[in-house]
């Protein structure tokens, strides 16, 4: 009921997307097409990227060959996978990882919230999540101001496989 109501608050709506064969979905407010691709260690990683008002969002999201538990090893495997993220997008500066995220208050999930800027004066948010199954970062960037009451329902829109 919440989701509904942000249609009316916003020029655009969430709609909720499947992240392939996963059993994932995500709410975002442009219809992504994801690809998917391979890590080294031959995880499925599923890729998408779309832009809605000026606002660019991004979703990827690997599904591990083998869990990772305890779930705050998994948070540590985030940060790692994100922190490459940096170097691959040019980021320039950010401000440092906020830990300990709980998806939907799940505690076997973590995730973890950062802002950037990237070599090109564009401002991001990332947040990424993990339950051990599933590593899933999603980023938006703009060259404006990110509004948070826009991106947050994009952020917090994530289901892993189950919920």
């Amino acid at each position: 009921m919440l989701l509904c109501n942000f249609g009316f608050i916003f020029s655009q709506s969430l709609k909720k997307y499947a992240i392939g064969g996963t059993g994932c979905s995500v709410y975002s407010y442009c219809e992504p097409k994801f690809g998917i691709t391979y890590s080294a260690d031959s995880a499925k990683v599923y890729t998408s990227e779309c832009g809605s008002d000026k606002i660019y969002y991004m979703v990827i999201c690997m599904e591990l060959k083998q869990a990772i538990v305890p779930v705050s090893k998994a948070e540590t495997a985030l940060i790692t996978y994100v922190d490459k993220l940096k170097t691959q997008f040019k980021i320039t500066s950010s401000t440092g990882f906020s830990k300990g995220n709980k998806l939907k208050g799940r505690k076997n999930t973590l995730g973890i919230i950062e802002y950037w800027k990237d070599n090109e004066q564009f401002k991001w948010k990332i947040k990424g999540w993990t339950n051990g199954r599933f590593i899933a970062v999603l980023l938006a960037y703009s060259e404006n101001d990110l509004p948070e009451k826009t991106v947050n329902p994009f952020f917090d829109g994530l289901l892993f496989k189950g919920m």
